[in-house]
């Protein structure tokens, strides 16, 4: 999301979890930090032990062949759709505007600010717009589904539809499901065998692990084969190959994780709504929500050694992430009672 500035502090850098920045502005806050700015999930999958050789040699397309399996599978893409590991979602982000130059870009928002200030490095001409109809016109179009950080969810018959479209014209539709792995019977991964669609998707934030940095690309081979001679060789490191492929496979982690995740955010409504929010949206991993008070309440909760996400675009909008465990959500709980001397 782009920077944002807070009553009586400086802006904090645009992306959530910068817990040095926070340390900086805040230096009297409590330790240790409550980071709720990302949509982490807060319940990392136990990493496994390694081989010395995940870290001793090269990894090799044996290595890359396993992880893409996984990927494949956990991500339901028949065998037309190739499937690309990345260091994280972030990087195609960065590199799809040079492998797939375009003029005309429309992105539907309001959305995660990366896809537009990357395209815009390029040279792109960029338009926010609030319709498919709309996005259906550019040369790119890029939806993030489900929405960061408001939760909207386009249907996927609909973006198959203006994948259709595109296709018309040789456009291509980014579908970026960087928070979908909770919610797979709405992603188009499957679909993505055509040349006018590609999907993102993160590993790092269903599995808690963003420090990883694993992100993978599903799309037609013609542009999978462009976007491997881009990255080159070794895109991802041998611990990220190793750990991928097995919490890939890992269907009861998940299965898991994701009914954890699903208690947990009606949990924090229920929290906040009773501390005057009114939610606004959001996925399982994170939620926002709204107050009139919203930057007050994030001064509040930094100065308490709990890190929130506000928004220039909604001054009335707080993200919050899940809490982690019990101690985090009492000191929640009681930074919330304590907001304007409550």
């Amino acid at each position: 999301m782009t920077a944002h500035s807070t009553i009586g502090a400086p802006a904090i850098v645009a992306h959530g979890g910068r817990l040095d920045a926070a340390r900086r502005l805040y230096p009297d806050a409590p330790q240790p930090w409550i980071d709720l700015s990302t949509g982490v999930n807060p319940r990392a999958y136990p990493l496994p032990q390694l081989a010395d050789e995940a870290f001793t040699r090269l990894p090799d397309d044996d290595a890359f062949a396993a992880l893409d399996s996984a990927a494949r599978r956990a991500y339901g893409a028949h065998a037309e759709v190739d499937v690309i590991a990345g260091a994280g979602a972030q990087a195609f982000i960065q590199m799809l505007p040079r492998v797939f130059p375009a003029k005309r870009v429309a992105i539907l928002g309001f959305t995660y600010a990366e896809h537009a200030a990357c395209w815009a490095a390029s040279g792109a001409q960029i338009d926010v717009v609030e319709t498919l109809d709309a996005l259906a016109n550019a040369d790119v179009g890029v939806i993030v589904n489900p929405n960061n950080p408001d939760g909207r969810v386009v249907a996927p018959e609909d973006m198959l539809s203006t994948t259709a479209r595109m296709a018309q014209r040789d456009g291509l539709l980014i579908v970026d499901e960087s928070f979908m792995d909770f919610t797979p019977e709405r992603s188009v991964a499957r679909f993505a065998h055509g040349r006018s669609l590609l999907v993102l998707r993160s590993f790092g934030k269903a599995h808690g692990l963003p420090g990883l940095r694993l992100g993978f690309a599903l799309c037609s081979r013609a542009r999978a084969a462009e976007l491997r001679a881009a990255l080159g060789p070794w895109a991802v490191s041998g611990p990220a190959l190793a750990i991928g492929a097995r919490a890939l496979a890992d269907d009861a982690w998940r299965a898991s994780a994701a009914h954890a995740a699903a208690r947990d955010a009606a949990r924090l409504d229920a929290l906040l709504m009773q501390s005057g929010f009114q939610i606004a949206g959001g996925t399982t991993l994170f939620r926002l929500a709204a107050h009139p008070q919203a930057s007050r309440r994030f001064l509040h909760l930094a100065a308490r050694g709990i890190l929130t996400r506000v928004f220039a675009e909604g001054p009335d909008w707080i993200r919050f992430g899940l809490p982690k465990n019990e101690s985090d959500w009492d000191r929640l709980a009681t930074a919330l009672e304590s907001a304007d001397g409550r």
